[in-house]
C-alpha cells in the first residue's frame, strides 16, 4: 500500500518540526536543517514538488532572546517569532542556494484560509510558486495571530496546507520514529499502519515536554484525523534520520503511516470542512442522520432538535446526532434565530451542495 500511495505522488507537503531544527540551546541547529534541506532539493531533482511547513521560529527567537522557556504572553511569543523567523528564512535561504533552488516565505492566519477568496488565493500563490520551481516555505504569521485566530500548531497547518493545494501526501518530520506501542516500555515499537483514528489510538498519545514545541503527538493525531478523512496519506517518522524522506516516499517501511480515505475530498467540500471555526451546532434527529448520510439529502426543519450558538446565514455549523457526535458540517442558509424561530417545513437549512459528511 505504501509503494502504491507514495511512489506516484509529485506534489508533496513535508512539516519539519521545532525539535528538528533547533539544539538544547534552543539556536538552529545547522548540520541538522542542512541535510533535511539536501533531503528536500534531491526530490525537486527528481521532478517532485516539496512544500515545507516550518516551525523553529519561536525556538530560534528564543536563542537569540536568551529566553529558556516558551513565553507564555503573546507579545513576547510574537517577539521571538519576528527575530527567529528572520533568522529560520535566511538560513533556509543559505542551503537551498547550494542546490541552486529559490525559495519563498508565505506566512498564514487563519482567517487567509477561512475567507473563500483569500483561501483561493493563497492556494493559487502556493501553485504559482511550484510552477516557478520555487520552494514555498510556510509558517503561521505568528507576529499578528492571536488566539481566537490561530490554527493552534503547525501540525494542523501543515495538514490544511496539504488539503489545500491538494497534496499527494504529508509528511510530518518530528524527534520520534513514529506513533509508539508501549511508549516508555523496553518492548515499545512503532505502529507500522492506523486505519481509524478510534479511543484506543487517542488513549495511546499525550502531549509535548518541549520548552520550544506546541502540541506533540496528539496534535500530529489531530493533523491525521484532518488529511484521512480529506483522502491524503500521512507519514509521521523521524526527522534526525538519514535519507527518511527519499524511504518514505520510495514505499519502505518508515514511520507511521494514516491509511486515508480512497477518495479525495473536492476543494469546496474541504474549506467548508476544514477551515473554519464553527459557530454553532445543529442536533438533529436519526431520521435526518440518516437522510443526509445514507441518501444525500438537504437538512430541513422537521430533523432538526435543537440549535446551538449564535449564527448567521452562511456561517459554518457543526451537525451532531442524537448523542452529540459530530458527523457533518454545513453552511447555514438561515441564521440561529430564524431556526429558532420555526422557518416552515420546506426550507432548506443547510443544503446538500453545502454539506460535508465527516
Amino acid at each position: 500500500m505504501r509503494s502504491e500511495l507514495f511512489t506516484h505522488a509529485t506534489r508533496v507537503v513535508v512539516k519539519l518540526g521545532t525539535g528538528v531544527l533547533t539544539d538544547t540551546d534552543k539556536q538552529i541547529a545547522l548540520p541538522q536543517m542542512e541535510q533535511l534541506v539536501d533531503q528536500v532539493a534531491a526530490q525537486w531533482a527528481v521532478g517532485r514538488q516539496v512544500v515545507l511547513v516550518s516551525s523553529g521560529a519561536v525556538g530560534a527567537g528564543m536563542g537569540t532572546l536568551g529566553l529558556a522557556r516558551r513565553p507564555r504572553e503573546v507579545a513576547e511569543l510574537q517577539a521571538c517569532a519576528a527575530v527567529g523567523q528572520l533568522r529560520l528564512m535566511s538560513t533556509y535561504e543559505s542551503l537551498f542556494s547550494r542546490h541552486h533552488r529559490h525559495v519563498g516565505q508565505v506566512l498564514l492566519t487563519h482567517e487567509d484560509l477561512r475567507h473563500h477568496d483569500r483561501h483561493l488565493n493563497a492556494r493559487n500563490t502556493l501553485v504559482k510558486l511550484l510552477e516557478q520551481d520555487v520552494v514555498p516555505i510556510i509558517n503561521e504569521n505568528d507576529t499578528v495571530s492571536f488566539t481566537e485566530l490561530k490554527f493552534g500548531d503547525n501540525d494542523r497547518l501543515s495538514a490544511l496546507v496539504a488539503t489545500l493545494l491538494p497534496a499527494d501526501v504529508l509528511v510530518v518530520l518530528t524527534t520520534v520514529d513514529g506513533l509508539m506501542k508501549n511508549f516508555g516500555r523496553q518492548d515499545s515499537q512503532v505502529v507500522s499502519s492506523i486505519r481509524e483514528i478510534d479511543d484506543l489510538v487517542e488513549k495511546s498519545v499525550g502531549g509535548t515536554r518541549s520548552d520550544t514545541a506546541v502540541g506533540g503527538m496528539t496534535a500530529k493525531i489531530e493533523a491525521a484525523r484532518i488529511t484521512m478523512r480529506a483522502g491524503i496519506p500521512m507519514v509521521i517518522a523521524s526527522g534526525h534520520r538519514a535519507d527518511v524522506l527519499k524511504r518514505i516516499l520510495n514505499g519502505e517501511e518508515e514511520g507511521t503511516m494514516f491509511i486515508p480515505r480512497p477518495q479525495k475530498m473536492k476543494g469546496r467540500k474541504r474549506w467548508i470542512a476544514f477551515f473554519h471555526h464553527p459557530n454553532g451546532t445543529l442536533h438533529v434527529d436519526e431520521g435526518a442522520k440518516k437522510a443526509l448520510r445514507e441518501h444525500g439529502r438537504s437538512l430541513l426543519p422537521p430533523g432538526i432538535t435543537r440549535c446551538e450558538g449564535a449564527f448567521s446565514n452562511g456561517d459554518v455549523v457543526r451537525i451532531c446526532d442524537p448523542n452529540g457526535t459530530e458527523f457533518a458540517r454545513g453552511l447555514a442558509r438561515h441564521s440561529s434565530r430564524d431556526i429558532t424561530d420555526h422557518l416552515r417545513p420546506r426550507e432548506v437549512v443547510v443544503h446538500r451542495n453545502d454539506l460535508v459528511i465527516l
